[in-house]
């Protein structure tokens, strides 16, 4: 009979200075990770965001060019209230973007130009959980994500980022995959709780369109439920939680 795994989560390292994560659409790092951003920022560590879309075929009742330029603003606003400024978007077409060479090229040139010791990206698996399906584009981009963190690194892969004044970097120490169903690690949410319910209510255009709930209520609810579920396997304290890849 196999010995049960410890349920208890550990702390994320805090060994690096640079953070960039990479994600699909606009929203996903407010309902994912946050609160550790805030937490990050405050210490006066520098992360930056990289989207692959801009979330244009997210709502049903505005059209891709009305709300991809509306959902690009809420993302900035939203970055801005956990202390990012450096939003990136990649300009793949949203709900059909597509793992491969591409893909992974352009998220290895934003690891090359951002130079982090940290990258966090989404939950890449096919469930959440094995309950909900999840998205073609988060299993996409997050196993581009963790592709490219290697690709990055290595100059025979993409020579032509070489070309374009992108040298290899091969400092990404950790891969961090912030909704995993398989948490390893996880961040203290306290100090960054209430900046993250903020930050997630900058998308009050996508939110008003994915629930009749109250905004702020909807927002408040499924993050300090999630963060403090997770405390349950972080010694009570209400955390964000991560699978860590890497050294």
């Amino acid at each position: 009979m196999t010995e049960p795994v410890s349920t208890q989560l550990k702390s994320l390292p805090d060994d690096w200075q640079r953070a960039l994560a990479v994600v699909a659409h606009p929203d996903d790092l407010e309902y994912g990770c946050a609160a550790a951003v805030a937490a990050w920022t405050d210490a006066g560590r520098e992360v930056s965001y990289v989207l692959a879309t801009r979330g244009e075929a997210g709502i049903d009742t505005l059209d891709p060019a009305t709300c991809g330029p509306l959902r690009e603003r809420e993302q900035r606003a939203s970055a801005a209230v956990v202390g990012v400024t450096s939003v990136e978007f990649l300009d793949h077409r949203d709900g059909v973007v597509e793992y491969g060479p591409a893909l992974r090229r352009d998220i290895a040139a934003a690891i090359r130009r951002h130079r982090p010791e940290l990258v966090i990206t989404l939950n890449h698996r096919d469930t959440w959980g094995g309950v909900y399906w999840n998205t073609p584009d988060h299993v996409a981009v997050g196993r581009a994500t963790l592709d490219a963190a290697a690709d990055a690194g290595n100059r025979w892969i993409f020579p032509e980022l070489i070309e374009q004044g992108l040298d290899p970097w091969d400092g990404v120490r950790r891969v961090a995959v912030a909704g995993s169903s398989t948490p390893t690690h996880a961040v203290d949410a306290t100090p960054g709780l209430e900046r993250a319910v903020r930050s997630l209510l900058e998308h009050r255009t996508y939110i008003e369109a994915l629930t009749d709930q109250d905004p702020e209520t909807y927002a408040r609810e499924f993050l300090t439920g999630n963060a403090t579920a997770a405390g349950e396997r972080f010694g009570g304290t209400p955390a964000v939680t991560f699978e860590v890849f890497g050294r």
